[in-house]
């Protein structure tokens, strides 16, 4: 049974006091809702009262009494349509349940009620099928989809701690960058090239001169920061005007300041983690690096950074570069007007350079103008007059794009890379890496000798080619050589990668072979051939000799092939070749070489190229030391600390006694031999002369105690699949062919063949002439240095009878070459020989048996060819 609820206080929610009835609290009705006894008063909404209805009382009527329900019939059951009170029925206050349901539905509120469902139920009548709703919102039907205000503030709150607590996470998880996480080339410098005097030969790589925040004038430093960030000195890393001012511009089209400030630029520039890309995420961290840079370094390392760190244009990295491109003097020097107008250019840099380029100045203009218009707004005092007094952008110079690779430059340049490469130096490396070469080369030197080439043998068929190399036999230093007239049109260096057989340029190796093995120079050797040896064709002398044998002097100063060919075999061939490949000669070659012409290496089957060569003799002008070639003397950081110094050690290749009696033989070469024009008229000169039969190549090799010098003639000829002669193209046979697209670099027009040089070709004549041509500009002002006494050591070793003696001239009766080397008149005359009759070149050698006596069309590319393909090293003829 129902407990009796407590007794009820109050006026009753239809505005009158109720009767006190005790039986009342035990009526249940669907027609009236009655507020807890307990409940404060509640006031009625007007616009949600239901329209007054017969025997219902209106506000602020007295509630008029209803008949008890009939039995068996429950109010509110189902079953009774519309669930209707009685005419004059009163409410009864419901069980507890239905009371704060009630309560619920009277509270006063603006909010739409909800609806009630057909049939009704506990705590009010139904709605009738047709007509208002009873208790209905007169609101417009959309705002009953929109959420109650208090609801939009809470989830906004909510939402923005959110973000919030996400921010302050993130903030607090970025990392300060450190030195440790710069970018990769960010401090990238160019790399400079100086030959041994200092003399610059080049620059490669990022165009950057780092300097210090009290180098830059305090107008350079304003200037940039009016343009890109005027409160630079005084915001947190961030501008949140600079966001606006931005994004005003881009909706506008106008272009000023960006959003990012220096801070961020710097940040986004320098440091690693920070992309490129365009995204809210990036630009986000971006903020975050930006403003805890500002609370841990000063502004004026933040504007060094950013200073060093900027592109210009011109290729100029960092405002040190830029005052050097633009206006050709230090940063130190920078007036107020062009630190405005580099600043200007920070903006769109490649797109200045191209305007300029093309002639139209405005957009810089524009961009000078609008920098120092900022400069007055920052600092009226100190900039307010620049407008008015300097309209127009400073002067620059002229921008002339430097190429490193041009003219004789561009084969020095080349050369000292390819050795850096070889030192684990490669080319990237060297141009980001700041550093300073110190070459071997001398810029001088190499003058000389394009113009002694050009001297001897501009005049001549292009098809014909020169190569020189001088080196200091003292240390291995390449002072000069001579690779092409101009590597732009030419890269390939003939003095370094075009090998041609030595010919009798060889025979000074066999000499050192055969002195180091303990024989002397006055053992006698064989002038009267065929010589028949082991595996090669017979070796004979171009002329004939009145005495069947002569001293190895005498052998080396007429190049006499049958002499040599025996000493080879003498010492043996490996003995030549130990000592040929420790002299710098490749060994490789020279093992090929004697596998495929045996004993016809000792009269110079085995190539070889100007600067081993010029290196290869070092050991005779160096008491028979051997210091390996080399281009590179040092290399030192952009911090100043030396990373590469040049090897020092050396090879003592044969003895020093042996060197000394070497020099003998090679003087007299000159002195009364094959290389008397190669002669010079204040010093003693040591060398000799080589010549391939047909005259296919030609050398003359000779050394003072300071300088060793190779000079090589050879030539060749560019020929069509179908045989057909082409004219060569800057030393290079044409590979394509018009517009054709039929040819190809691995398809080539045509290629390169060797032919014989010509008549009056020999390595007495062209190479020799070249040769002193050159070496009188090297060896001008150096202390005249005697060679060594000679040591007459070793044993005799006679490898024939030794003639009946014979006078032999003083030395005085010797002729000295001292006018144009292609003057018979001045070559000798028989009876100045030690033997006879006297020839200017070394004489013929046996004619290879695989060899034709007209060129063949399928003799391959020559040795060392610019194509890149070495022909044989045999069907050649010695001399």
């Amino acid at each position: 049974m129902p407990q009796e609820p407590p007794p009820q206080t109050g006026e009753s929610s239809w505005g009158g006091p109720p009767a006190r009835r005790p039986e009342a609290a035990y009526e249940q009705t669907g027609a009236m809702a009655a507020q807890p006894y307990n409940d404060p008063p509640t006031r009625a909404n007007p616009r949600s009262a239901p329209p007054a209805q017969p025997g219902v009382p209106g506000p602020g009527q007295q509630p008029s009494r209803q008949p008890s329900p009939q039995p068996g019939q429950q109010p509110g059951a189902p079953g009774q349509p519309g669930r209707r009170r009685a005419a004059g029925s009163r409410r009864r206050a419901p069980e507890q349940e239905t009371r704060a349901r009630s309560n619920q539905e009277t509270m006063v509120s603006d909010a739409p009620r909800r609806a009630r469902r057909s049939g009704g139920g506990p705590g009010g009548p139904s709605e009738p099928p047709d007509g208002p709703p009873k208790g209905g919102d007169d609101r417009p039907k959309w705002r009953k989809f929109l959420p109650s205000w208090k609801l939009v503030v809470a989830s906004f709150v909510v939402l923005s701690a959110g973000v919030f607590g996400m921010i302050a996470v993130a903030y607090a998880n970025t990392p300060v960058p450190t030195q440790d996480q710069v970018q990769d080339g960010v401090e990238d410098q160019e790399s400079i090239i100086v030959d041994r005097h200092g003399t610059e030969l080049a620059r490669l790589g990022t165009k950057r001169i780092p300097v210090t925040y009290d180098q830059v004038p305090r107008a350079v430093q304003d200037a940039v920061i009016a343009a890109e960030n005027d409160t630079f000195r005084d915001d947190s890393g961030i501008s949140f005007s600079g966001m606006v001012r931005s994004l005003y511009s881009t909706v506008s089209g106008q272009q000023v300041q960006g959003a990012s400030t220096i801070t961020q630029q710097m940040a986004r520039a320098y440091y690693d983690g920070l992309s490129q890309e365009r995204t809210i995420q990036r630009k986000v961290k971006e903020i975050f690096v930006a403003v805890k840079l500002s609370d841990k370094i000063s502004k004026e390392q933040i504007l060094e950074q950013y200073l060093n760190t900027i592109y210009f244009g011109r290729g100029a990295h960092g405002i040190g570069a830029a005052a050097e491109a633009f206006f050709g003097k230090k940063v130190e020097k920078l007036t107020p007007e062009q630190g405005a107008y580099l600043a200007g250019r920070i903006q769109n840099p490649d797109r200045f350079d191209r305007e300029e380029k093309a002639g139209n100045l405005a957009p810089t203009e524009e961009r000078y103008d609008y920098a120092l218009g900022q400069m007055a707004k920052l600092d009226p005092q100190a900039y307010g007059a620049l407008p008015a007094k300097s309209p127009t952008a400073p002067k620059r110079t002229k921008y002339k794009p430097k190429n490193p690779f041009n003219g004789i430059k561009g084969y020095m340049v080349q050369v000292v890379l390819d050795e850096l490469e070889s030192l684990d130096i490669p080319r990237e490396d060297v141009e980001k890496g700041g550093y300073r070469i110190k070459s071997s080369l001398d810029l001088k030197l190499m003058r000389a000798a394009k113009a002694a080439v050009d001297k001897h043998t501009g005049s001549l068929d292009p098809e014909i080619n020169t190569t020189l190399a001088a080196v200091d036999p003292r240390n291995g230093q390449v002072l000069a050589f001579y690779g092409g007239a101009d590597y732009a049109k030419d890269q390939w260096i003939d003095a370094f990668q075009s090998q041609k057989q030595a010919a009798s340029a060889f025979k000074p190796y066999v000499l050192a072979a055969w002195l180091d093995a303990g024989y002397s120079l006055r053992s006698y050797v064989p002038t009267k051939g065929p010589v028949k040896l082991p595996g090669t064709t017979p070796i004979d002398n171009d002329h004939a000799f009145k005495a069947p044998g002569v001293d190895v002097v005498s052998a080396t100063a007429s190049s006499v092939n049958t002499a040599y060919a025996k000493m080879g075999e003498k010492v043996g061939l490996d003995k030549v070749i130990d000592i040929a490949s420790k002299s710098g000669l490749s060994k490789k070659r020279l093992e090929a070489a004697m596998e495929q012409h045996h004993y016809l290496i000792t009269i110079g089957s085995g190539t070889v190229s100007a600067v081993e060569q010029a290196g290869g003799y070092s050991i005779f002008a160096n008491q028979g030391r051997h210091y390996d070639n080399h281009v590179v003397i040092e290399v030192k950081d952009k911090h100043g600390d030396t990373v590469l110094t040049e090897k020092k050690s050396y090879a003592q290749v044969i003895s020093p006694e042996a060197a000394a009696d070497a020099v003998i033989a090679l003087e007299a070469v000159v002195k009364q031999g094959t290389g008397r024009n190669a002669a010079l008229y204040d010093r003693p000169v040591a060398g000799k002369t080589g010549t391939n039969n047909e005259n296919k190549e030609a050398w003359f090799v000779g050394f003072t105690p300071q300088v060793s010098t190779a000079v090589g003639l050879f030539r060749q000829q560019c020929r069509t699949d179908s045989g057909k002669v082409v004219k060569p193209v800057n030393d290079n046979c044409p590979w394509a062919r018009g517009k054709s697209k039929k040819y190809t670099m691995e398809n080539p027009y045509s290629r390169p063949y060797e032919i014989p040089l010509g008549s009056g070709f020999q390595g007495a004549t062209y190479p020799a002439a070249i040769w002193k041509s050159f070496m009188t500009e090297a060896t001008k002002g150096q202390k005249v240095v005697p060679f060594p006494e000679r040591a007459d050591t070793g044993v005799t070793e006679d490898l024939v009878p030794k003639p009946t003696p014979t006078p032999t001239p003083t030395e005085d009766s010797l002729e000295l070459d001292t006018g144009d080397p292609f003057d018979n008149d001045q070559q000798g005359t028989e009876q100045d020989c030690v033997i006879g009759p006297c020839s200017d070149d070394d004489g013929n050698v046996s004619v290879d048996p695989n060899q034709d006596d007209e060129i063949p069309v399928d003799d391959g590319f020559m040795g060392g060819s610019r194509n890149g393909q070495d022909s044989p090293p045999g069907r050649r003829e010695e001399r």
